[in-house]
Protein backbone atom coordinates (compact mmCIF):
# COMPACT_ATOMS: atom_id res chain seq x y z
CA UNK A 1 0.00 0.00 0.00
CA UNK A 2 2.84 2.41 0.87
CA UNK A 3 4.42 1.74 -2.52
CA UNK A 4 1.12 2.49 -4.26
CA UNK A 5 0.69 5.73 -2.30
CA UNK A 6 4.20 6.91 -3.20
CA UNK A 7 3.65 5.98 -6.82
CA UNK A 8 0.38 7.93 -6.86
CA UNK A 9 2.06 10.92 -5.23
CA UNK A 10 4.90 11.00 -7.76
CA UNK A 11 2.55 10.43 -10.68
CA UNK A 12 0.24 13.19 -9.49
CA UNK A 13 3.09 15.67 -9.08
CA UNK A 14 4.57 14.81 -12.47
CA UNK A 15 1.23 15.52 -14.13
CA UNK A 16 0.31 18.66 -12.22
CA UNK A 17 3.63 20.51 -11.85
CA UNK A 18 3.58 22.47 -15.09
CA UNK A 19 2.67 26.04 -15.98
CA UNK A 20 -0.87 25.58 -17.19
CA UNK A 21 -4.00 27.70 -17.09
CA UNK A 22 -5.14 26.37 -13.72
CA UNK A 23 -1.75 26.83 -12.06
CA UNK A 24 -1.39 30.32 -13.52
CA UNK A 25 -4.72 31.36 -12.01
CA UNK A 26 -3.88 29.89 -8.60
CA UNK A 27 -0.52 31.68 -8.71
CA UNK A 28 -2.08 35.04 -9.52
CA UNK A 29 -4.72 34.77 -6.81
CA UNK A 30 -2.04 33.71 -4.35
CA UNK A 31 0.09 36.74 -5.14
CA UNK A 32 -2.94 38.99 -4.74
CA UNK A 33 -3.93 37.09 -1.55
CA UNK A 34 -7.46 37.06 -2.89
CA UNK A 35 -9.72 34.16 -1.83
CA UNK A 36 -6.70 31.85 -1.79
CA UNK A 37 -8.31 29.18 0.40
CA UNK A 38 -11.35 29.04 -1.88
CA UNK A 39 -9.28 28.77 -5.06
CA UNK A 40 -7.02 26.09 -3.59
CA UNK A 41 -10.02 24.18 -2.27
CA UNK A 42 -11.93 24.25 -5.56
CA UNK A 43 -8.91 23.06 -7.55
CA UNK A 44 -7.85 20.39 -5.05
CA UNK A 45 -11.36 19.03 -4.40
CA UNK A 46 -12.04 18.90 -8.14
CA UNK A 47 -8.89 16.86 -8.62
CA UNK A 48 -9.83 14.56 -5.75
CA UNK A 49 -13.25 13.89 -7.27
CA UNK A 50 -11.81 13.22 -10.72
CA UNK A 51 -8.96 11.01 -9.47
CA UNK A 52 -11.30 8.90 -7.36
CA UNK A 53 -13.72 8.63 -10.27
CA UNK A 54 -10.90 7.49 -12.54
CA UNK A 55 -9.71 4.86 -10.08
CA UNK A 56 -13.33 3.80 -9.64
CA UNK A 57 -13.64 3.03 -13.34
CA UNK A 58 -14.91 6.22 -14.95
CA UNK A 59 -11.71 6.54 -16.95
CA UNK A 60 -12.69 3.68 -19.24
CA UNK A 61 -15.99 5.38 -20.01
CA UNK A 62 -14.45 8.80 -20.63
CA UNK A 63 -11.79 7.36 -22.94
CA UNK A 64 -14.62 6.28 -25.26
CA UNK A 65 -16.67 9.48 -24.92
CA UNK A 66 -14.97 11.35 -27.73
CA UNK A 67 -17.93 13.66 -28.30
CA UNK A 68 -17.88 14.85 -24.68
CA UNK A 69 -14.16 15.61 -24.74
CA UNK A 70 -14.58 17.38 -28.06
CA UNK A 71 -17.32 19.59 -26.61
CA UNK A 72 -15.19 20.40 -23.56
CA UNK A 73 -12.28 21.11 -25.85
CA UNK A 74 -14.09 23.96 -27.60
CA UNK A 75 -15.57 25.33 -24.40
CA UNK A 76 -12.01 25.38 -23.09
CA UNK A 77 -10.73 27.17 -26.19
CA UNK A 78 -13.31 29.94 -25.76
CA UNK A 79 -12.77 30.32 -22.00
CA UNK A 80 -8.96 30.29 -22.15
CA UNK A 81 -8.95 32.65 -25.12
CA UNK A 82 -11.19 35.07 -23.23
CA UNK A 83 -9.03 34.93 -20.09
CA UNK A 84 -5.84 35.40 -22.14
CA UNK A 85 -7.28 38.51 -23.78
CA UNK A 86 -8.35 39.79 -20.35
CA UNK A 87 -4.75 39.39 -19.14
CA UNK A 88 -3.45 41.43 -22.08
CA UNK A 89 -6.06 44.10 -21.35
CA UNK A 90 -4.72 44.37 -17.80
CA UNK A 91 -1.24 44.89 -19.26
CA UNK A 92 -2.56 47.84 -21.26
CA UNK A 93 -4.14 49.36 -18.14
CA UNK A 94 -1.14 49.75 -15.81
CA UNK A 95 -3.17 51.70 -13.28
CA UNK A 96 -4.90 48.43 -12.34
CA UNK A 97 -1.78 46.36 -11.89
CA UNK A 98 -0.64 47.12 -8.33
CA UNK A 99 -1.21 44.22 -5.95
CA UNK A 100 -2.43 46.67 -3.32
CA UNK A 101 -4.71 48.56 -5.70
CA UNK A 102 -6.13 45.73 -7.80
CA UNK A 103 -9.87 45.31 -7.10
CA UNK A 104 -10.62 41.95 -5.53
CA UNK A 105 -13.06 39.83 -7.49
CA UNK A 106 -16.22 38.69 -5.78
CA UNK A 107 -16.29 35.23 -4.24
CA UNK A 108 -18.82 33.74 -6.72
CA UNK A 109 -16.73 35.01 -9.64
CA UNK A 110 -13.55 33.50 -8.22
CA UNK A 111 -15.26 30.16 -7.57
CA UNK A 112 -16.64 30.14 -11.13
CA UNK A 113 -13.22 30.85 -12.65
CA UNK A 114 -11.39 28.29 -10.53
CA UNK A 115 -13.99 25.67 -11.45
CA UNK A 116 -13.84 26.60 -15.13
CA UNK A 117 -10.05 26.28 -15.25
CA UNK A 118 -10.49 22.72 -14.00
CA UNK A 119 -13.68 21.40 -15.53
CA UNK A 120 -13.41 23.07 -18.96
CA UNK A 121 -9.94 21.66 -19.60
CA UNK A 122 -10.23 18.29 -21.37
CA UNK A 123 -6.60 17.51 -20.51
CA UNK A 124 -7.65 17.37 -16.85
CA UNK A 125 -9.93 14.45 -17.64
CA UNK A 126 -7.18 12.66 -19.51
CA UNK A 127 -4.69 13.18 -16.66
CA UNK A 128 -7.02 12.30 -13.80
CA UNK A 129 -9.71 9.96 -15.09
CA UNK A 130 -7.83 8.13 -17.81
CA UNK A 131 -4.15 8.14 -16.74
CA UNK A 132 -4.67 7.88 -12.99
CA UNK A 133 -7.38 5.29 -13.53
CA UNK A 134 -5.38 3.12 -15.90
CA UNK A 135 -2.17 3.26 -13.82
CA UNK A 136 -4.04 2.63 -10.58
CA UNK A 137 -5.61 -0.49 -12.12
CA UNK A 138 -2.14 -2.07 -12.32
CA UNK A 139 -1.92 -1.99 -8.51
CA UNK A 140 -4.91 -4.29 -8.09
CA UNK A 141 -6.26 -4.21 -4.55
CA UNK A 142 -3.85 -1.37 -3.68
CA UNK A 143 -5.29 0.92 -6.36
CA UNK A 144 -6.95 3.12 -3.75
CA UNK A 145 -3.55 3.67 -2.19
CA UNK A 146 -2.47 5.02 -5.57
CA UNK A 147 -5.55 7.27 -5.53
CA UNK A 148 -4.61 8.55 -2.07
CA UNK A 149 -1.14 9.45 -3.33
CA UNK A 150 -2.58 11.30 -6.32
CA UNK A 151 -4.98 13.21 -4.09
CA UNK A 152 -2.17 14.16 -1.70
CA UNK A 153 -0.15 15.45 -4.66
CA UNK A 154 -2.98 17.80 -5.65
CA UNK A 155 -3.51 19.06 -2.09
CA UNK A 156 0.20 19.67 -1.51
CA UNK A 157 0.75 21.31 -4.90
CA UNK A 158 -2.20 23.70 -4.89
CA UNK A 159 -1.67 24.63 -1.24
CA UNK A 160 2.02 25.31 -1.82
CA UNK A 161 1.35 27.27 -5.00
CA UNK A 162 -1.49 29.33 -3.57
CA UNK A 163 0.05 30.17 -0.20
CA UNK A 164 3.67 30.18 -1.36
CA UNK A 165 2.91 32.73 -4.08
CA UNK A 166 2.70 35.53 -1.50
CA UNK A 167 6.49 35.35 -1.15
CA UNK A 168 6.68 36.58 -4.74
CA UNK A 169 4.72 39.71 -3.85
CA UNK A 170 7.85 41.83 -3.10
CA UNK A 171 9.14 41.00 -6.58
CA UNK A 172 5.86 42.21 -8.04
CA UNK A 173 5.62 45.48 -6.15
CA UNK A 174 5.97 47.50 -9.34
CA UNK A 175 3.44 47.87 -12.11
CA UNK A 176 6.06 46.85 -14.64
CA UNK A 177 6.48 43.50 -12.89
CA UNK A 178 2.71 42.94 -13.00
CA UNK A 179 2.73 43.76 -16.70
CA UNK A 180 5.35 41.05 -17.22
CA UNK A 181 3.38 38.53 -15.13
CA UNK A 182 0.10 39.21 -16.89
CA UNK A 183 1.84 39.05 -20.25
CA UNK A 184 3.20 35.61 -19.38
CA UNK A 185 -0.20 34.48 -18.12
CA UNK A 186 -1.89 35.83 -21.24
CA UNK A 187 0.60 34.08 -23.50
CA UNK A 188 0.12 30.84 -21.55
CA UNK A 189 -3.66 30.98 -21.88
CA UNK A 190 -3.58 31.81 -25.59
CA UNK A 191 -0.98 29.11 -26.26
CA UNK A 192 -3.05 26.45 -24.48
CA UNK A 193 -6.21 27.61 -26.26
CA UNK A 194 -4.44 27.46 -29.61
CA UNK A 195 -3.05 24.04 -28.77
CA UNK A 196 -6.53 22.76 -28.00
CA UNK A 197 -8.01 24.36 -31.12
CA UNK A 198 -5.40 23.26 -33.64
CA UNK A 199 -3.70 20.35 -31.97
CA UNK A 200 -6.69 18.54 -30.50
CA UNK A 201 -6.21 16.34 -27.45
CA UNK A 202 -3.46 14.13 -28.76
Amino acid sequence: MITAILAGLLTGLSLIVALGSQNAYVLRQGILRSHVLVVVSVCAVSDLVLICAGVGGMGAIVSHAGWALEMLRWFGVVFLGWYGISSFRRVLRPAALDATDTPRETLPRVVAKAAAFTWLNPHVYIDTLVLHGSIAATYGSARWGFAIGGCLASIVWFSGLGYGARFLAPLLASRRAWQVLDTLIGCTMIAIAAGLAFGGLG
